[in-house]
C-alpha cells in the first residue's frame, strides 16, 4: 500500500514539474519567448472618433488594457453623456479632453500625453458646469496627474478645433457669465437629467426671484422638482395669490412638459431684461411650475417613440405607441388616482344647505393603490394656499373644466357643471382665447369636436371619469384648476416645439394674470387678530373658500354684482354687496371684521364631518402610504438615494464598483 502511494506521489511531482502546454483559454500560458511590445492601433472608441489623430495605444494612461476595458468603465460612460449632463456647455472640449486620456495619441509606438496647459484652461472654463450639477471634477481630468508640460513633448488634444473657435470660446468665458446659457431656450426635447439641470441653472441665474424645491419622488426614485418664481422666493407674502402649472401627468403627453421648461427660462430672462409685464407678474404673484409629474412614464414614452420610429421604417403604424408611457411605473393612470370627491358632492345634493368645498378625503381611499406621485401632489396642494392652476395634457385641442365626472346615474357623458360654472368658463376661455388657434372652429381636433364651444368644454360632457386632479383641487381646496389639451399629437416632432411655444406663450402668461380676478382680503376679529379658517360665501354659489393662516383669502369671481359674506365659528356673519367692473387688472380688496357671537350650537363644524369619512385634517390616518411605499421600494434605500445627486443612478453599473469619484462629498 505504501509503495503504491509513493509511486502516485512521484507521478504527481513529475506531472507538476513538466512544462505546461499552451492553452489559449488560460491567460499567461501562451507567452512567446520574446514578449510583444504594445503597438499603435486605430482609435475605435466611437465618442473619440473626431480626435486630431487616428492612432492610440493600450494600455492607456488610466491602465485600461484593452479597448473593451475602456468602454466598460464609468469614465467612458461619463464622456458619452457629458454633453447632455452639462446642457451642451463645454462641448466638445470636455469630451475631447477625456478622450486624450482614455485613447491617448500614439506615434512611433509611443504614447504621447496631452498638455497640462490645455487641461487647466478647460478646467477654468468648465468647472462651474460640474458644480452646477453637484458633480466633482472627474479624477481622470486631473491636470497635474495625467497631463504634462510642453517641455515633456506634450500635444494639444484640441488642436482639431480652429484657433478662431478657441479665441471665441475664451472671449465668451470672459465677457458673459456662464449662467447666461440657462435662459437660452433650445427647442428640443429634454431628458429628465437635462430638465433638472436647466431648472437648477435657471435658479442660479435668477436667484433673487427663483427657487427650486422637491415635492417628492416617483416610484422609480426620480425627483418631482418644482421651480418657483416670486420677488421673495420661498416665502408666502400677504395677499399675494399662489398659482401652479403641472405638466406631463401622462408620461406620453410631452408638449406641456417642454412648454413649462421654456416658460421657466422665459420668466427668468425677461425679468432680467426688464420686461415690465413679467416683472409685475412675478412681483405680485407666486408662481410654481412642476414640468413633469410623471418622469418615469416619460422615460418609457421616449423609448417607445424611438422603437416606433424604427418600426416606421419597416412600414409599421405610429399609432401603436399612442399610450406607451401614459401611466406611471406601477401602471397607474395618475389622472384617475385622486380621491373621488365628485361622487360625494353629488350624494350631498339632497342635503339641506349642502356644500361642495373642502370635502375630506374618505378613509377608505387610503386602502387602494395610491401612487407616490399622486401622494406628493396632494400634500403639495394642501400645504400651499393655491388660488389658480392648470394641468397640461395632449391628444386634443381644448380647455376642459370641472366636473370631470358626470352627474348621470350611469356616468354617461353629459354637462355636469360646478357651482362656479361661470368662473370656470371664464378661466377656460381666458386660456383658449389667448391661444393662437384653440378658439378657432377650424382648428378643432380629437374626440372633443362635437362638444367644444370657442375652445372650451365641460369635462364630463366630453369624457366622464372619476379620480381626476382638477375635480380634487376644486372640491378639497380653494384652488380652481382647468385641464389644457395642447394638441392632437401627444408626442409632436421636435421641429414643432417652437410652433407649440409660439401658440401657447401668450396664453400661459394671460392665464397666470387671471389669478388677480375677483376679490381678496383679510378676515379679522374686533381686536385686529387674523381669523384662520373663516368661510367666504357668495350668494347663489354653493362653494365657499376659506381664509389662510394670516386670515387672508382670495375668491375668483366674474365681473358683476355679488353679495359676499364671511363667517367663522364663534362669530356673527358679516355681509357686503360688491360690484366688479369688467377689465379689472387687480383683485378688489374686501376685508371683513367679525364680531364675537353668543355661545350657540355650531352647525358649521358639524358639516365638516360625514359618517365614515373623518375630518378634513385627516390625511393618510392609517399610514398606509408609507407601508405600501416600503414594500414597493425594491431598488435603492430611500435615505441613501436622497443623499445622492439626481444623476447618480446613471453611473452605478451592475456588478461594478460605485464611481464615488463623481461625488463632491463621499
Amino acid at each position: 500500500m505504501s509503495i503504491m502511494l509513493l509511486i502516485l506521489l512521484q507521478s504527481v511531482v513529475l506531472v507538476s514539474s513538466a512544462p505546461r502546454r499552451c492553452d489559449p483559454g488560460v491567460r499567461g500560458l501562451c507567452k512567446s519567448t520574446v514578449e510583444e511590445k504594445p503597438k499603435c492601433t486605430d482609435v475605435l472608441l466611437s465618442y473619440c472618433d473626431d480626435m486630431p489623430y487616428t492612432q492610440t495605444m493600450f494600455p492607456n494612461i488610466l491602465g485600461h488594457k484593452t479597448r473593451e476595458d475602456a468602454e466598460a468603465g464609468a469614465e467612458y460612460l461619463l464622456m458619452s453623456v457629458v454633453e447632455s449632463l452639462l446642457g451642451g456647455e463645454c462641448n466638445p472640449e470636455i469630451r475631447m479632453l477625456g478622450c486624450s486620456v482614455l485613447a491617448p495619441r500614439c506615434e512611433k509606438a509611443k504614447v504621447m500625453k496631452p498638455c497640462r496647459s490645455t487641461c487647466e484652461a478647460i478646467h477654468t472654463k468648465c468647472s462651474h458646469a460640474f458644480e452646477a450639477i453637484e458633480m466633482a471634477w472627474p479624477y481622470f481630468l486631473d491636470c497635474d496627474r495625467f497631463f504634462v508640460s510642453e517641455q515633456e513633448e506634450c500635444y494639444d488634444p484640441l488642436e482639431g478645433l480652429t484657433a478662431q473657435q478657441d479665441e471665441d470660446d475664451m472671449d465668451y468665458m470672459e465677457m458673459l457669465p456662464p449662467e447666461e446659457t440657462a435662459t437660452t431656450i433650445k427647442f428640443t426635447y429634454h431628458s429628465n437629467a437635462q430638465m433638472i439641470s436647466i431648472l437648477k441653472k435657471t435658479e442660479d441665474q435668477c436667484s433673487n426671484i427663483a427657487r427650486t424645491y422637491s415635492i417628492g419622488r416617483s416610484i422609480e426614485g426620480r425627483e418631482l422638482l418644482v421651480i418657483e418664481f416670486s420677488n421673495n422666493p420661498g416665502e408666502h407674502e400677504l395677499l399675494e395669490p399662489e398659482i401652479k402649472y403641472v405638466g406631463n401627468m401622462h408620461g406620453n403627453e410631452v408638449l406641456g412638459r417642454q412648454l413649462l421648461i421654456y416658460l421657466a427660462q422665459y420668466l427668468c430672462s425677461e425679468y432680467l431684461l426688464g420686461n415690465e409685464r413679467i416683472q409685475t407678474l412675478i412681483n405680485t404673484t407666486r408662481i410654481h411650475i412642476l414640468p413633469s409629474m410623471n418622469p418615469d412614464g416619460y422615460e418609457v414614452a421616449v423609448s417607445g417613440i424611438q422603437d416606433n420610429n424604427d418600426a416606421d421604417e419597416e412600414g409599421s403604424h405610429r399609432y401603436a405607441s399612442w399610450n406607451i408611457g401614459r401611466n406611471n411605473a406601477q401602471n397607474i393612470d395618475l389622472n384617475r388616482n385622486f380621491p373621488d370627491l365628485t361622487s360625494i358632492a353629488y350624494s350631498r345634493r339632497r342635503q339641506k344647505g349642502y356644500r361642495t368645498d373642502h370635502i375630506p378625503i374618505p378613509d377608505y381611499y387610503w386602502f387602494g393603490k395610491v401612487a407616490p406621485e399622486t401622494y406628493a401632489v396632494m400634500k403639495w396642494i394642501r400645504s400651499i394656499p393655491f388660488v389658480l392652476s392648470a394641468n397640461f395634457h395632449g391628444g386634443d385641442l381644448v380647455v376642459a373644466y370641472p366636473y370631470d365626472l358626470s352627474k348621470h346615474p350611469l356616468e354617461r357623458n353629459m354637462v355636469s357643471p360646478t357651482p362656479d360654472e361661470k368662473v370656470f368658463k371664464f378661466l377656460a376661455r381666458t386660456y383658449a382665447s389667448a391661444h393662437e388657434r384653440m378658439a378657432n372652429e377650424n382648428a378643432r381636433c380629437g374626440s372633443s369636436q362635437s362638444y367644444v364651444e370657442k375652445g372650451v368644454v365641460n369635462g364630463a360632457q366630453w369624457s366622464s371619469f372619476a379620480g381626476g386632479m382638477q375635480d380634487f383641487n376644486y372640491l378639497h381646496t380653494n384652488c380652481f384648476e382647468v385641464t389644457v389639451e395642447l394638441g392632437c399629437d401627444k408626442f409632436p416632432p421636435e421641429e414643432e416645439l417652437f410652433i407649440g411655444w409660439h401658440e401657447n406663450h401668450e396664453a400661459l402668461l394671460t392665464f397666470m394674470e387671471a389669478a388677480h380676478q375677483g376679490i381678496k382680503g383679510i378676515v379679522k376679529d374686533e381686536e385686529g387678530n387674523a381669523i384662520k379658517g373663516a368661510r367666504i360665501s357668495v350668494r347663489r354659489i354653493r362653494h365657499d373658500v376659506t381664509s389662510a393662516e394670516n386670515g387672508e383669502y382670495w375668491r375668483l369671481l366674474v365681473p358683476g354684482s355679488h353679495i359676499v359674506s364671511a363667517s367663522a365659528p364663534g362669530y356673527t356673519r358679516a355681509m357686503k354687496r360688491i360690484y366688479l367692473p369688467s377689465g379689472m387688472s387687480a383683485a378688489g380688496r374686501v376685508d371683513f371684521v367679525l364680531q364675537r357671537a353668543a355661545a350657540e350650537a355650531n352647525t358649521q363644524e358639524e358639516d365638516d364631518t360625514l359618517p365614515s369619512m373623518g375630518s378634513y385634517d385627516r390625511f393618510d390616518p392609517f399610514n398606509q402610504y408609507e407601508r405600501y411605499t416600503l414594500m414597493a421600494d425594491l431598488s435603492l434605500n430611500r435615505e441613501e438615494r436622497a443623499e445622492k445627486p439626481w444623476w447618480w443612478s446613471y453611473f452605478v453599473l451592475p456588478g461594478g464598483p460605485a464611481p464615488t469619484w463623481l461625488l463632491k462629498r463621499i
